[in-house]
Order: structure tokens, then sequence, then C-alpha cells
């Protein structure tokens, strides 16, 4: 037993000192690596001598696919004690490092004497191996030792003998595991990286090397600014859409075929094709005679407008078939809640107009409450006390109703007429309308609860000051959609569409998870998984700026059964300017929604798909997270994959993609998400070059992304 004891011990002592060798000799290369950009310190050799000259090397790697790395000054935090050799021998300057490109510096530190004194080569590791030796020889002494004084316990401590035996060779392993640990055979786990924003890139290169029997580590510390390369385009392959700017456009096709939109303010436009605009703002603004604003005032008037026009917002536009007219429903805005919905009619589109009557009156109390329709409705002639204990004197108004701001009226398949309004505060709300007056029908009556309202009609969606405007719906193929407008209308406030569906026009509504679009306590919704967003804060490689605050949007089917998108957008060039924007709409193959990645420019959808040759290649990728810092102006730039004929998927992610044959349905699976949609061709915005796009919507995450092949 005592020779196998002396055997453990024997390998215990020969692993102390093969350890201790190994960890002394130190390392003279090391990488480290992120977001694309990897950085590569190395020494000349691994140990040095006091007062000797280390000789090192900083390799910059950029591998981040259209990405550049702005020139860039870096630190050093080295151990204490190893400094530049001579001044400006340690560079602190890195260039700028184009994406494939690689940068390397050299420069020279030396210990200082007054910390690194001279003890020969490799001195101090013979010292500590030694130390390491004598430790062991103690161990291996002192278990002899031991056992050598319980074999004179005596016949009867025989079978306790073996018991301390055996402990006595555990009791070896444990020391030499230990010994083990502290020579650094066992490595330690390296910390964990804090993540970084991919245009912020910060890394952080290290070596360890020996100086004068000391460990000591020489490290840099480079933050990197990364900008995504712009795209280039030859002059004759520009192609600059003519824009206007409209707040809150809402489009109407006129009876020629010529598209107009409407918004706050009383501007407008018309375009023969949906991408090129001209502006009609004087002409629909001239339309209006002073009997008529006065007729639109005569219930509020909000103190911050500046012009007779600057309180009248939204506009929605249909044709009245039954009227034979032109029907504007206007939300006349006004302070403190006493705001109301007017019906203008015209012969025209672009007017002049009538005043024809009002569809919805919000803010009143006890002294004006006579002066609306409300006591017709309610069948009561004295105000209801809900509208006191929720009213505008006690600045409650928005806790249960309406700002009766923001119409969108539509025909259901029936025929029938409605009108969706209202603004954060109390939500959105619906009301049944009479196609012959195209006024409130005031046969529909609806009952009072948390979701309902005997006057102001259906809620169908917010509360609770939640954010949500604009609603819009839309008959597109099987289901009525909504859209709302979450966020703030600025550009640093996160204004964002969501989308809804229904089987009826009156709700209720769901997103893509069953999610309803009520809120009944407050909650911070701009950023929230609730309602599809069909896109958020983006630029594509060839834009100068990136797109922000997209939103108040109106929607349509044209004759040939292709759906739109319209809505005014602003860019991320610190500006609240802004102009209006139209995409093609396409339902995926679960009935939802997407957006064409690009303004549309008379794009079709293959009915029978693309092939897979057709759609194969390199494509740029736009992930619309949900998670965006909006108030920084922050755009969603493409990353890059390749989509491979054998259906695979490569690049910064990694899975699987696949068409449905005979359609233009696509599916891509990554980062354990699916996908579904659309691939079509289309041109890339601003240019009339032809690429092959994708547009789709995660069936687990209801978060979309865009794809656009590469033609560079």
């Amino acid at each position: 037993m005592k020779k196998r004891i002396m055997a453990w011990l024997c390998v215990c002592l020969l692993g102390t000192l093969f350890a201790m060798t190994v960890a002394a000799e130190g390392e003279t290369s090391n990488t480290s690596s992120e977001s694309g950009v990897s950085v590569t310190i190395e020494t000349d050799k691994a140990e040095y001598r006091a007062g000797e000259e280390i000789h090192y090397t900083l390799r910059v790697e950029n591998t981040k696919k259209h990405w550049t790395l702005a020139a860039t000054n870096f630190t050093y935090s080295n151990t204490d004690g190893i400094i530049e050799a001579s001044e400006g021998s340690a560079p602190t300057e890195f260039p700028e490092i184009a994406a494939g490109e690689t940068f390397e510096l050299s420069g020279v530190f030396v210990g200082d004497g007054e910390i690194y004194v001279s003890q020969g080569m490799g001195s101090g590791v013979m010292i500590g191996i030694a130390a390491g030796v004598i430790a062991a020889v103690v161990v291996i002494v002192v278990v002899l030792l031991l056992l050598k004084k319980k074999k004179g316990n005596g016949k009867n401590g025989g079978n306790k003998a073996k018991a301390d035996n055996g402990k006595a060779e555990q009791n070896a392993l444990i020391l030499f595991l230990t010994l083990a640990l502290t020579a650094g055979m066992v490595p330690a786990m390296p910390a964990q990286a804090a993540a970084a924003d991919v245009e912020e890139i910060t890394v952080r290169p290290y070596v360890k090397v020996q100086y004068a029997g000391q460990e000591i580590m020489i490290r840099a510390v480079i933050n990197f600014k990364a900008s995504q390369d712009l795209l280039v385009i030859d002059q004759e392959n520009i192609a600059i859409a003519q824009r206007v700017t409209c707040h809150d456009p809402s489009i109407f096709r006129d009876l020629d075929g010529t598209y107009y939109i409407v918004g706050s303010f009383l501007c407008g436009a018309s375009s023969l094709n949906l991408t090129d605009w001209t502006s009609m703002d004087s002409v629909i603004q001239g339309n209006f005679t002073e009997d008529v604003k006065a007729q639109i005032r005569e219930w509020n008037l909000d103190d911050r407008a500046d012009s007779w026009n600057g309180y009248l917002w939204a506009p929605d536009v249909i044709y009245n078939t039954s009227m034979n007219k032109y029907c504007m429903y206007l939300s006349a805005n006004g302070d403190d809640w006493k705001s109301n919905i007017v019906l203008l009619t015209a012969d025209a589109f672009e007017g002049p107009y009538d005043y024809a009557g009002t569809i919805v009156y919000g803010g009143f109390n006890a002294d004006d409450y006579a002066l609306t329709d409300a006591p017709l409705v309610t069948g009561e002639e004295e105000i209801p006390e809900r509208y006191v204990t929720n009213g505008v004197d006690n600045h409650k108004w928005g806790d249960m109703y309406p700002n009766c701001i923001d119409p969108c009226v539509f025909y259901d398949d029936d025929g029938n007429l409605w009108m969706s309004y209202g603004s954060w505060s109390g939500g959105i709300f619906m009301l049944a309308l009479d196609e012959e007056t195209g006024l409130r029908d005031y046969t529909v009556s609806y009952e009072t609860d948390i979701h309902s309202d005997a006057y102001f009609g259906k809620k169908i969606a917010g509360g609770m000051y939640v954010s949500g405007e604009a609603s819009y719906i839309e008959k597109i193929g099987d289901y009525y959609y909504l859209f709302i407008s979450y966020g703030g209308l600025e550009a640093a406030r996160g204004y964002n569409v969501r989308v809804y569906r229904s089987k009826t026009p009156d709700g209720g509504y769901v997103d893509a998870l069953g999610n309803d679009p009520y809120f009944d306590t407050y909650a911070m919704n701009f950023n929230m998984s609730r309602g599809v967003r069909l896109f958020g804060g983006y630029k594509w490689r060839n834009f100068i700026s990136g797109q922000v605050a997209q939103g108040h949007n109106s929607a349509f089917v044209d004759e040939d059964g292709r759906a739109y998108i319209v809505f005014h957008t602003r860019t991320s060039n610190g500006t609240e300017g802004h102009y209006v924007k139209v995409h093609q709409l396409f339902v995926n193959k679960e009935g939802w929604l997407v957006a064409a990645p690009y303004q549309t420019v008379g794009e079709s959808l293959p009915p029978n798909g693309l092939s897979v040759s057709q759609v194969a290649g390199d494509y740029e990728m736009i992930i619309h997270e949900l998670d965006i810092d909006y108030e920084s102006l922050e755009t969603k730039k493409p990353q890059f994959i390749t989509l491979t004929e054998d259906g695979k998927i490569s690049g910064d992610y990694t899975g699987t993609w696949a068409l449905e044959p005979g359609t233009p349905y696509i599916i891509l699976n990554f980062d354990g998400v699916t996908y579904s949609g659309v691939s079509l061709e289309m041109a890339v915005e601003n240019t009339n070059i032809e690429t092959v796009v994708f547009t789709a919507m995660g069936i687990e995450n209801q978060v979309t992304i865009w794809g656009s092949r590469v033609y560079e």
C-alpha cells in the first residue's frame, strides 16, 4: 500500500512541475473579435528579462461586410509598469479600414526599472517552480509520517488502517488537483463580453507574457465607429420620384382614375401613378368660403392654430353613391377635447365644399351639452353623470371618452357605411353612418360599458391614454384590416403603423399573436409587441438618410386588386421634414399583410411565383426589430445573407428557405423563427434598377423582415 501511495505522490509532483512549466511559458499571440472586427496582438516572444524591450504588433481585420471602420484613436491598459520604450514607440491610432481590409501597426514596450528588478532569465519562474517542489515534498513527508503512525496502532487498528490508507490516497489526489488548479492547468472562464451596438464596436485584445519572472498583460481598448457603405448609383440609373409634403394623407381614387390625397390643414395632391405627386394645397384651401369656415369653427376653436385651417386635421374623402357627392369628413380639433368631426360635400374632389353637419361632438359639459346631438342620441335632456364624472371640467374626459378626430369612412361588403375615429385618451370608436345623408345613423343604438358608449359608439381599440391614433380600416382579401399609428408623430417620437384584422368591420380585431387592440390600463406601447408593425426606422444602403416616424396612413385596393398603404414619413437627418410615400401591400399565406420593401413604381406580384434560381443569391436584409431607440433616430440597417439554391441561408444568419411552387409565397427559417411572405421583382427605390425582393412576417414573433438582392 505504501508503494501505491508513493506512486500517487510521484504523479502529483510531476503533474505540479509540468503545470507550472506550462504556466511559465506564456503566450505570444491572442485574437479578440466583436461584430465582424478582429484584433490580434502578437509579441516577438513569450519571456523577457527585466529591462528587455517587448516588440509587438496590433493587426485589425475588418470582416464586417459592407461596413467601414472610421479612423480612431485608442488606449492601452497594460499591467502597471509596462510603458512605451520611448516617446511615440506605442502607436495609438488606426486609419479608416474598409470592409475586407487589414491594417497592422508595430510598437515597443519596456518594463519600468523601478518595478521590474533584474532577476536573471527565468529566475522568477524557477523560484515559482522551486516553491511548488518544496510544497509537494512537504506533502509527501506529512503523508508518510501519518501512514507510519497509523501502522503502529496494532492489530485492532487493522481495518481502520485500511480505511485511512484509502483516505490518504484520496487526499493525495485532492492535493494534486489543488496544486494543478493553483498552477493554472484548469483555465478560468473568460468574462462575458458586453453587448455592443452594431455601429459602436469595442474590442479589447490582450496577450499575456512573462516579464522579469512575472506574468504581465499587454492590452488595448479600441472603440471603433462603423458606418455602412453607401451604394453609389450611376447617374443613368437614378430615378427620383416627385414628392409632396402632406401630413396624415388619406387616399382617394376618382372615377377617372386620378389618385388624390388630402391631409391635415387641408393639404392635398394628385397623381396618375401613385409615385409622382403634384401639390393641390392652394386649390383645395381656396375652395372654402367664409360661411363654411364659420360653420366648421362654430363648435370649437384651437387657440394654438395660427391660421383658419391650422386646427383642421386628417380629413377623409369618399364618393357617396347614394348622395352622388364627394363627402369630406374633417376633424375640427379643439382645446380640452372640444373637437368634432364635420361632414362637407362637393361635386368634385377639389371642391368647393358645403357644410352638411356634424357627425360627433366631444368635450361637452353641462353648459353646452344641449348644443350637440347627444340629447337626441341618449334620450336624456340633462347631461348624463358619466360625462360629468369623467368630464372636461375636472380634466378626466380622456379617461373614458375619445378626442373626436382622425375619421376613416368606408363601405363594408354589404354596402353599409361606417366611420372609425378617435385618438389616444379614450381610444378608437366606431359609428354606423346613414348612406342617404352621410351623417350618423340615428336608428343604431349602442350599449354603455367598458368598450362601448351610447353616444360615442363601439370602442374597437386603445384607451387609458395609451398611444394610438389615425385608425384606418380597409377590406383586403378575406379580412378587414385595422391600421393604427402608435407613438408620437415627431421624428424622435417613434411613430409606427400597427395592423390588426377581423372578419367583420366593427371587430373584434386581433393581431397575429391573438392580442386585441384594447388598452384598459396604461402601457407604454411604442415598441410593444402588440399589433403587427409593418415597418420601423430603416435605411437601405442607397439612402442618404434613414426613414423614421412613418405613420398616419390610409390604405386602398385598386381596381386591379393591388392593395397599397399611403403614409407620411420623416427622415433621420435631424429635421421634422416629411413627405408622402406609397408602398404596395401583399397578403402572406396566413392572411397577414406585409409591405413591399420599396415605394411602388407599378410592380406586380407574379401569380405563379419566381423560380428558385431567380430568387437565390446574395441579399441585404432588414429586420424590423421592435426594440428600437427611436429617440436617437435609430434606423435598422441591412445585414447580409445568401440564399443558396439548395435551400440554405448563410451569412449573418443561418437557416433554410423555400418557395411554394406555383405561388409567390416564400418561407425563411432562422433563429428559431419562421418568416412567411412573398417574393417578387421590383425597382430599387430612387433607381430604375430591378432586383428580386422579399417581404415576410415572423409567425412566432410577428416581426417583419425585408430582403433585397444585392445588385452591385
